[in-house]
């Protein structure tokens, strides 16, 4: 039987959806290095920060990570470390897996 959940990636497009309709101030983060056009990885940029968070936001002047995570998955060690780290920042780190949960946190 087909899994009928949607995939991640289809999660953050909705998410991204949701907020650009909501107007928020907000953006998509990739941390994966870049590929030369050999096919060889590129080297992330100094100062580049594992386990970022997939949107990013900034509402009434507060940062927020948004991780996506399907329904059964987990935050790498290197995202638990972001989320700590943020949050010791003063900033505000969510999981979501919907539309709904985005909505949840008052977004």
């Amino acid at each position: 039987m087909k899994n009928l959940e949607p995939t991640e990636n289809e999660i953050q497009t909705s998410i991204c959806d949701y907020l650009t309709v909501k107007k928020h101030f907000f953006w998509r983060q990739n941390v994966l290095p870049a590929m030369t056009k050999d096919g060889r990885v590129r080297r992330m940029p100094k100062y580049s920060k594992n386990g970022v968070p997939d949107i990013i936001l900034v509402h009434l002047g507060f940062f927020i990570g948004l991780e996506v995570k399907r329904k059964k998955s987990i935050q790498s060690d290197s995202q638990k470390q972001f989320e700590k780290d943020l949050k010791e920042a003063g900033g505000y780190y969510y999981i979501v897996r919907s539309i709904e949960d985005v909505q949840e946190i008052g977004l």
